[in-house]
Order: C-alpha cells, then structure tokens, then sequence
C-alpha cells in the first residue's frame, strides 16, 4: 500500500468531504484550512475576518487502489472551476477553487487535469495550482458533517444522486 496525501479547495467542504469518502481507496479525510496567512484559524475566523485561508478537504488514499487522476476528476466534478472566489451563494476567498499539491507528479497531473478542463469549455479556469502549505483542522462538528447528519450532500443535485 502506497498511502498519500492530497489537498483540494473547492467552496463548502462539507459536500466536497463527502464526495471523496465515497471513493474506494480513500483512507480518510479532513476538513480544514490552508493557503492563509494566520495560525490555526477558526470556522468564524475565515468565515467574518480576512485571513486568505481556503475551505479544503484534505485526502489521504491508497493511489494503488484510487489514483490522484481520479481524485482530480472528484475534485472538478464537485464544484464550478469559473467562479472566483465563489461557489454559488457562498462568496469570498475562503471558497476558492484551489489545488494545493503535495510532490511535483501532482503538480504536473493537476496543471494537465486542468488545461484538459479549461479545453473544454469556453470561461476561463480560475482553479490555481499551489504548493501545499500547513493544513489547519476545522473544529470537530465540520468533520463528516453530511454524513453523521445522514445528508450526502450540500446540494439537491448531488443529493438526487446518491
């Protein structure tokens, strides 16, 4: 078993968690923050105050069993890579569309993954590709939210779809 860590900000974590547990081969997830200036931030913190942390859902799974490809194609499947800072209601950098990659074979397959997006449709991309900085836990009732709440997602569509 090969077992690594991948890192993805795509709006409210909470649907985007729940995606990736349905994945065989995923491990375990975390919900959290990265990208931001300040230390250990809280929920309310990034939610009112400017701390230019993202919303992510960190990933660790077997890539014997689930590649980061797959994982890729959860994360664009999960939320509207054209939306900056912003995914539907919920506005403000907190929700951007990020990948946040751990190696350089992920940085390679996420700036392929997302030209190959970008080919297909006409508004422009905004999902940036970073380094991945500190990970910083979200309090304890954000993780598996959906789930110990027996929802499988934030939305109707995906919800329908379970």
């Amino acid at each position: 078993m090969t077992e690594k860590k991948a890192t993805f900000g795509a709006g409210c974590f909470w649907g985007v968690e729940a995606a990736f547990r349905r994945l065989d081969g995923v491990h375990g997830t975390r919900v959290g923050f990265a990208g931001g200036r300040t230390e250990s931030p809280s929920y309310k913190e990034v939610c009112y105050t400017d701390t230019g942390h993202a919303e992510v859902v960190e990933v660790t799974y077997d890539e014997e069993v689930v590649p980061y490809e797959a994982l890729l194609a959860t994360f664009w499947a999960e939320h509207d890579p054209t939306q900056l800072n912003r995914q539907g209601p919920d506005v403000g950098e907190q929700y951007r569309s990020v990948i946040f990659v751990h190696d350089d074979e992920q940085r390679a397959a996420a700036e392929a993954s997302r030209d190959r997006v970008q080919a297909r449709i006409s508004k422009p991309v905004v999902t940036q590709v970073e380094d991945a900085p500190t990970f910083w836990d979200a309090e304890d009732y954000h993780q598996q939210y959906l789930e110990k709440r027996g929802l499988a997602s934030c939305t109707t569509r995906l919800a329908a779809a379970r």
